[in-house]
């Protein structure tokens, strides 16, 4: 089976929820047997340097990339207020990306062309022009709904009103097109739910979002106590670990004046909120989030807005780390509370929570084991690749012939 992915940033390093997503998908279908190949965008916000890539990223038969200018424009941003269109998908509609597609349509078939997140959509009407080519969404999220919660959550009242104008343009865009896929794959239950709520009426399935377990077999050191990893120029990322800064650590010091708050991931220096103590300690971006997650006692995973799959809590699941997070951190993770995960919405009971597992090692084993067991049962990206390509045949042999999309159970 010929597949082509589709992406607004080229899926490498693998130090986010959506390169981890899209890079470990393509490496357990290669190993399937698919061939698979990558048109990406190389954005200036997130470039990489295609030719240094290392030797076992070789599950593409072929990668073509696109280089795309991403910066925020803030003269684009204020004229948007004036306009109809979405300023989140304006970002991606590249007319380089646009020829290049073309090109590479022209000059190969493929059996599925499969958009990595909705900011694909724009060149749907490119790909019906050029190939019969079945055309998947995988919705590693629900767009509109991560920047409906953001605004709900910004107190500054201009900020607020922004945020709500840019997710009804979205949420505008999301529902207008979200017919347009033959299917789509959905990475939890929850979201496929959604989608459907939402209107969407074709064909559809749940993958979970899948890793390579064997390359989280690290030595677990528990040198550190308490750690976080996250982007800081993802802004539920930066609102959650303020909220744990200012309202949980100092609940936490409290019972134990000695524990630390390791802090790992881009731009985390420049975060003003973080406390200036002995206590916390920085570690910027770094080379490896496993061998940092591996040295943890307890991860933590504070988030109010966002949506999707947290793939920072399947790795450390993975890593057998203990996790302390909220409700909707856990969103479309179907782990049991208190056993696999701790979770927790209210400073005092996460403080707790923290607490209770930094003094009880027994504690943190049998969660950490719990934790593990799930993660091995439902996000194996082997197992996921393998429902994921039966239910692909069975779409082609159904669409064959047909102009409409199919429902597959």
């Amino acid at each position: 089976m010929k597949i082509l992915q589709l992406c607004k940033k080229f899926p490498y390093p693998l130090k986010d929820g959506e390169s981890i997503a899209v890079s470990s998908l393509s490496k357990a279908l290669h190993n399937l047997g698919c061939e698979i190949s990558l048109l990406s965008m190389n954005t200036s916000k997130h470039f990489t340097d295609i030719n240094a890539l290392p030797a076992d990223y070789d599950q593409y038969k072929k990668i073509y990339t696109v280089e795309h200018d991403n910066k925020i424009n803030p003269w684009d941003a204020v004229r948007n207020l004036f306009g109809k269109r979405s300023f989140h998908i304006s970002r991606y509609d590249s007319e380089a990306y646009r020829a290049e597609l073309k090109k590479v349509l022209k000059k190969e078939s493929f059996d599925i062309i499969q958009l990595e997140t909705l900011y694909m959509t724009p060149y749907i009407e490119d790909i019906r022009a050029e190939t019969d080519a079945l055309i998947v969404l995988r919705a590693h999220n629900i767009e509109s709904e991560i920047w409906r919660r953001l605004s709900q959550n910004a107190k500054f009242l201009p900020l607020k009103f922004y945020l709500q104008h840019l997710t009804d343009r979205l949420e505008e865009y999301e529902l207008s097109h979200l017919n347009d896929y033959d299917y789509i794959v959905a990475v939890s239950d929850r979201d496929l739910k959604k989608f459907k709520t939402m209107g969407y009426q074709n064909g559809a399935m749940v993958s979970p979002i899948g890793i390579d377990l064997n390359k989280y077999d690290l030595q677990n050191s528990e040198t550190f106590d308490i750690g976080f990893i996250g982007s800081m120029d993802w802004k539920p990322n930066e609102e959650g670990l303020e909220w744990f800064c200012t309202e949980v650590f100092p609940i936490i010091q409290k019972n134990i004046p000695s524990a630390k708050l390791h802090i790992a991931g881009r731009n985390t220096q420049a975060s003003t909120f973080i406390p200036d103590n002995n206590n916390v300690v920085m570690h910027g971006e770094v080379e490896s989030a496993q061998d940092f997650m591996a040295k943890c006692k307890v991860m933590i995973v504070p988030l109010f807005s966002g949506s999707g799959t947290r793939v920072k809590i399947i790795e450390a699941m993975a890593l057998k780390k203990p996790i302390v997070t909220t409700s909707l951190g856990v969103e479309g993770i179907e782990a049991q509370d208190q056993k696999e995960v701790w979770i927790h919405d209210e400073p005092n009971s996460f403080a707790t929570a923290v607490v209770d597992l930094l003094e009880n090692q027994s504690l943190r084993i049998q969660t950490a084991e719990s934790a593990f067991k799930f993660a091995k049962e439902t996000y194996c990206s082997e197992e996921n690749a393998k429902h994921l390509l039966q239910t692909y045949r069975k779409l082609l042999l159904k669409y064959a012939g047909s102009n409409k999309p199919v429902e597959v159970s």
